[in-house]
């Protein structure tokens, strides 16, 4: 295994852990305890407190730069915005995707389904800081900086059902979208407090976007796609502006839930738009035809880094070296070497139960992605 240490530049860092990872047996057989009633909230956290060290441990053994908790008390990524009055954290689990990755069979409840909406009680009102109360314990357990994850806002306001009580609440979804970015900016605020310096933004559902399919949903339900893709890059835009010294990233996949996937279609449709964008780093999906070429990169801002997420975690078929050197210079007929980097294409276990690969599988795909990036941009 080769150990590299990485500038802590975290603007230009050529390799990035998104974030979720497989959890270990026995925090799995906790959730069912926790389920249950067989043990407390408290000897929970004791099992969550107890895998988040072990994973911190192996993540420094591996190498890794940047180090995340795991999203070991989450059951879902959505769940940073769980702790939120108004809106319920259970209309922000994730969709049920619909198709398995080539060669593999499909997992539980593979069937596609509709957008699940949610009306609004009240005005939305941060109840809780679940992520800060992540970063605090995580950070006092490394010397490395630790990431923070986030659903982005439009992830929220596309689960929002403008009909019923909702009415009496919010003039429109933009009225909404408003508020989801006023609840993440107190969010942001506390992390940025602690010390946090590296947080994640992640937005799956662009994938809505990209996929006729999801757009033809969308218009179903009284909205233009491009008119939401417009107002969710300002939405992006305004809920990080002004935090100086943080490093933003954000992460467009298409679905990742027991490795399958919900949406397809190439960044082309969308490019143009997401070079509006004032995130430092863009961790782009690119491990399966469903992504497209590289040309859409062409649109990228010189000051913007693109994490380009080459190594699959929906299979433990490890990438060869030699592949991924060579899509790496394919993308880099497109935007210059110095603002490219590797990744996994999405986090390893987006929701508990994890993708369909072992946790040796995982690491070994760490281990080959630090391999390529001292191989392609040398150590420091």
């Amino acid at each position: 295994m080769m150990i590299i240490i990485i500038s802590m530049d975290l603007r230009t860092l050529r390799v990035d852990n998104l974030g979720s990872l497989l959890r270990p047996p026995a925090l799995l057989r906790a959730y069912e305890e926790h389920a249950d009633g067989r043990i407390t909230d408290a000897e929970l956290a004791e099992r969550q407190d107890e895998a988040i060290r072990d994973a911190v441990r192996l993540q420094e053994a591996h190498g890794l730069p940047v180090i995340s908790d795991g999203e070991f008390r989450r059951r879902h990524f959505n769940e940073s915005f769980a702790k939120v009055s108004g809106f319920a954290s259970g209309s922000l689990a994730p969709v049920a995707p619909s198709r398995p990755p080539s060669g593999q069979p499909a997992a539980p409840s593979g069937e596609r389904v509709a957008t699940v909406l949610s009306q609004v009680t009240e005005r939305l009102a941060l109840v809780e800081n679940g992520p800060l109360a992540e970063f605090r314990f995580t950070q006092a357990l490394t010397d490395r900086p630790v990431k923070a994850t986030l659903v982005n806002p439009d992830g929220v306001a596309q689960r929002y059902d403008p009909t019923g009580t909702s009415a009496e609440v919010y003039e429109d979804v933009d009225a909404f979208l408003d508020d989801v970015v006023r609840v993440g900016r107190e969010i942001i605020a506390g992390l940025v407090d602690a010390g946090c310096r590296y947080i994640q933004i992640d937005a799956p559902r662009y994938g809505t976007y990209l996929d006729e399919a999801a757009r033809e949903e969308l218009r179903s339900r009284g909205r233009d796609p491009q008119r939401a893709l417009e107002r969710a890059i300002e939405a992006e835009n305004a809920l990080i502006a002004g935090f100086e010294g943080v490093t933003f990233g954000l992460h467009v996949c298409r679905g990742n839930r027991r490795s399958q996937w919900h949406f397809e279609g190439a960044y082309d449709a969308i490019a143009q738009q997401l070079a509006a964008l004032d995130h430092h780093r863009l961790l782009l999906e690119y491990d399966s035809d469903r992504a497209g070429g590289f040309e859409p990169l062409q649109h990228v801002p010189e000051d913007t880094v693109v994490v380009l997420g080459l190594i699959t975690t929906k299979t433990g078929d490890l990438e060869s070296a030699d592949d991924l050197k060579r899509r790496i210079d394919e993308a880099a007929r497109y935007l210059p070497l110095e603002q490219l980097a590797l990744s996994t294409q999405c986090g390893f276990a987006s929701v508990a139960e994890g993708n369909l690969l072992t946790e040796d599988d995982q690491w070994r795909k760490f281990d080959r992605m630090l391999e390529v990036a001292a191989d392609v941009w040398g150590s420091s």
